[in-house]
């Protein structure tokens, strides 16, 4: 039998895991879109499906299970994504206020990357390896 190995561009954390079942409780279901460098540097921005929209310019990274129903969509804008095409991220929750307008703001935590570099497995599953013209 052969193994598949799955590979995401995008994790979260058990603190923001935690924290997004509460704010889906409060406000429905969420999503993110990871900034470019306003509001809040580059936080990534929480907020309430429908309230964000998307357009054709915008990536979508990935989806976070959070032990909901319905997985949490990350995007993020397709110039940033040329600058972090090479990078997995992790959506974590600290004490603290961010200073945009994402649903976390009340609640005294925020949400922050993490990140780290791609591995070459990784790479190759995203087609960015050596042998890759992208």
């Amino acid at each position: 039998m052969t193994e598949t190995t799955t590979y995401s561009r995008v994790a979260v954390s058990d603190a923001a895991a935690g924290l997004l079942r509460e704010l889906t409780a409060t406000h429905g279901k969420l999503m993110f879109h990871q900034s470019g460098g306003c509001c809040d540097g580059s936080a990534p921005m929480c907020y309430p499906v429908g309230m964000f929209l998307t357009g054709p310019s915008d990536v979508h990274l990935g989806s976070l299970e959070v032990g909901l129903d319905d997985p949490i969509e990350v995007y993020i804008s397709e110039a940033q994504f040329e600058y972090w095409k090479y990078t997995h991220i992790t959506i974590d929750a600290v004490p603290g206020r961010g200073a945009g307008f994402s649903v976390e703001g009340p609640t005294g935590k925020r949400f922050i990357i993490r990140s780290r570099m791609l591995t070459e497995p990784e790479l190759e599953a995203f087609g960015l390896g050596p042998e890759s013209t992208a």
